[in-house]
């Protein structure tokens, strides 16, 4: 009976300790949950090739292009907990459906803001000085850094900051590219690194230009010497297809109270309803047109502009004269127009959580 006693006990023991052994084996976390939290890994591609034809781009000195820190860049362009309510991306402004713009008439922002002007392409941005239709921002990071806390995002990049320092990939990739975690400026700074990878230079347009002959339509050919003829050029030069400055072209200057454009910047009379030129890259996809969208088609904007744009007291008559094309001259500088569009390969990525 002793023997039998203790046997018994040894065996009440040992299933205690297998017991308590199952129980603290189910608790510790699974081999895959710990491989999930550090298994994000980020998409690297290869840098964007920079226009060969034109002027190299200016990269800021205390923000060197990386292959890694434009992939940071990609994914916080992409994540909608950037905004003040978690509605919003950059993306959200600029769709490649839309030539990279939202297809509004005007942009809305987080919180369903209305804001006051259309959103701009982002095509070959990186090329730019000055940002907004007005210019007010003088670097890509800053007018970034506006964005995010302006209309457009409308958050506290502080708060939203610290949010991103509690996702692990998010972390993870901060103390790779910077050395450290995540700040306001850190944020914008890659995010521009991204912007500036999102390049145009290759559209049936360009092949012709480069020499393939059979890239572009007799149509396209011919528009583009209508184009030229037209004056177009003037505002519309170079690769780039705009002169980077700032025209009155007169629209929305017929209410009561304009939107003054560029004097705001400048407090320059003749800057008065003033706006930067659009890029001509992918016009056909991002209408409506002007910094208010007040005109709906392409074939309206180009009537538009072929009158020499709408009176008014600050009229850029120097560059504004009204022109006369024919029927068949308009479809052929349609046709041109539609030559400059791009493949947009702009894809969303896989955020960390």
């Amino acid at each position: 009976m002793v023997a039998t006693h203790q046997s018994s006990s040894r065996y009440f023991s040992l299933g205690i300790v297998l017991l308590l052994v199952f129980s603290l084996t189910a608790c510790l976390p699974s081999k895959e949950s710990v491989t999930e939290v550090q298994e994000y890994q980020p998409e690297i591609l290869p840098l964007s090739k920079e226009i060969s034809t034109y002027e190299s781009m200016v990269i800021p000195e205390d923000n060197p292009q990386t292959p890694e820190k434009v992939a940071l860049g990609r994914q916080l362009f992409f994540d909608k907990r950037l905004s003040a309510d978690g509605t919003r991306s950059c993306y959200s402004c600029h769709l490649c459906e839309n030539g990279l713009t939202d297809g509004l008439a005007t942009a809305i922002g987080a919180l369903n803001k209305k804001l006051s002007r259309s959103s701009p392409t982002l095509w070959n941005v990186g090329y730019h000085e000055e940002f907004y239709w007005d210019g007010r921002s003088g670097s890509l990071e800053k007018q970034a850094m506006a964005a995010w806390k302006g209309g457009n995002m409308g958050a506290n990049p502080q708060e939203v900051t610290s949010k991103i320092n509690d996702i692990t990939g998010y972390r993870a990739q901060f103390e790779k590219v910077f050395g450290g975690e995540a700040t306001p400026d850190r944020i914008v700074m890659a995010i521009s690194s991204f912007e500036r990878t999102i390049i145009s230079g290759d559209s049936s347009f360009d092949q012709w230009q480069a020499g393939d002959d059979s890239a572009v339509s007799k149509e396209v050919k011919r528009g583009y010497e209508v184009f030229k003829d037209l004056e177009c050029d003037n505002c519309h030069d170079g690769v780039l297809l705009t002169d980077m400055q700032y025209h009155n072209v007169g629209i929305g200057m017929d209410v009561e109270k304009p939107d003054v454009g560029r004097f705001k910047v400048t407090q320059k009379s003749k800057d008065t309803g003033a706006f930067k030129t659009p890029t001509l890259r992918d016009i056909s996809k991002s209408a409506p047109y002007f910094h208010n969208g007040s005109v709906a088609t392409l074939e309206e904007a180009v009537d538009l502009m072929i009158a020499g744009g709408k009176p008014n007291k600050y009229l850029d008559r120097k560059n504004l004269k009204k022109k006369k094309a024919t029927i068949t001259q308009k479809k052929d500088l349609l046709a041109f127009l539609h030559s400059l569009e791009n493949e947009c390969k702009i894809i969303a990525p896989k955020l960390p959580e």
